[in-house]
């Protein structure tokens, strides 16, 4: 049976507070409606994602979601229930099976919730996940409690929601436009919604703390990988000095097809050392002539949007800096600054050092300067 998604980002998240809606909001280097759509896909159970948006809104979520299974986002309503029609009403066309609808502002649907939703509509023409409620329950007016509520038997419902589509088009178009919830519409006909286990990762962003504790959850299940990287150039007249993104006086520059930035190659490889995804080489071939003469902080926004990609985040970087002149010392902070900015990361996840080789060699000699990085990388299981 096919089963297709309804992504509900029509929302404007008033509450939040937040200068545009939550669902755009950064996590984790991609938008909060990113990670909910790829959450809906991982265990490849839905077929493709029907993003319903704010009227105006369609080709930025269009982008946002450039590369996944999803159809040409549709305008939605002044109402969810409107937003939620006019989504199905678009599936109609080629209709799946089952349908799910699901909170743009949901960026975590835990392991297993849309399996048991789908063997649930076996049984049922709908089913939720839902979590027990735990907490003592008070009713209250004016500052005071007026009653304690029994929670025996009382649910939190979370989504994705999941239907047999013919059921819950039925619904909306007999429905009166008002429910907020689309469960409540098979029940006003008297139609059966199943229950299966929610989970409490299952977090609907809706105030700034929860936005951190997704931040929170999604870090605890990262994993470390770390790459080392290594360059070197000659110094020659006549160019620049770029180093770590910081041009330094100097009569002498770094010979190279771009700037030659040894600190900025060096931690670019080390990134992609972390990710397994080859070096600077691969990205930015030095026979191709688009590269030539140029700034390598291009490099290292490549390296941080491949780290975006995958789902990560950058631990800590640490360049060392060999050569005998000129000193680095002076530079370093305003070195840090500038990689961090390059990475999105605060400068204290990164570390600027330099060293000598005793007058050994060509940087003993002052003939080059070689670079050393490591970078810690953070991931996914899967990635």
């Amino acid at each position: 049976m096919t089963m297709d998604a309804l992504l509900m980002a029509a929302g404007s998240g008033t509450r939040f507070g937040a200068p545009e809606p939550k669902q755009y909001l950064p996590l984790r280097g991609r938008a909060v409606l990113r990670h909910s759509a790829e959450a809906l896909l991982r265990d490849g159970l839905v077929r493709r994602i029907l993003p319903v948006v704010a009227p105006g809104e369609e080709r930025r979520v269009a982008a946002l979601l450039a590369g996944l299974p999803a159809m040409p986002p549709v305008g939605g309503g002044a109402t969810r229930a409107a937003s939620v029609r006019a989504g199905l009403e678009a599936l109609a066309a080629d209709p799946p099976d089952l349908v799910l609808v699901h909170d743009a502002a949901r960026p975590v649907i835990p392991d297993g919730t849309i399996a048991a939703l789908r063997a649930a509509l076996a049984d049922a023409p709908g089913a939720i996940p839902a979590q027990p409620v735990s907490d003592t329950l008070k009713r209250g007016a004016a500052g005071h409690i007026l009653e304690t509520v029994p929670r025996e038997g009382l649910f939190r419902a979370q989504t994705p929601q999941a239907f047999r589509f013919d059921a819950l088009l039925a619904a909306h178009r007999t429905g009166d436009g008002s429910a907020t919830d689309d469960a409540a519409l098979l029940e006003a006909a008297g139609l059966p919604v199943a229950l299966v286990p929610g989970g409490e990762a299952n977090i609907k962003i809706t105030w700034p703390e929860d936005l951190a504790r997704v931040e929170a959850h999604l870090a605890a299940c990262l994993i470390p990988r770390m790459g080392t990287g290594f360059d070197v150039h000659r110094l020659v007249p006549d160019r620049p000095l770029v180093l770590c993104g910081v041009t330094i006086p100097s009569p002498f520059g770094l010979s190279g097809h771009s700037d030659a930035d040894v600190g900025i190659h060096a931690l670019c490889d080390a990134i992609y050392g972390a990710l397994a995804e080859g070096d600077i080489g691969r990205w930015f071939p030095p026979s191709e002539a688009q590269w030539k003469d140029a700034d390598s902080a291009r490099f290292l926004r490549h390296a941080a949007g491949r780290i975006a990609a995958r789902g990560g985040m950058l631990a800590n970087a640490d360049v060392t800096l060999i050569c005998e002149r000129p000193k680095i010392a002076p530079h370093a902070e305003a070195m840090r600054a500038r990689l961090a900015e390059l990475l999105g990361v605060g400068i204290g996840a990164i570390s600027v050092k330099a060293t000598t080789t005793e007058r050994l060699g060509f940087p003993g000699r002052g003939e080059g300067i070689a670079a050393q990085a490591a970078a810690v990388v953070l991931v996914p299981p899967e990635a």
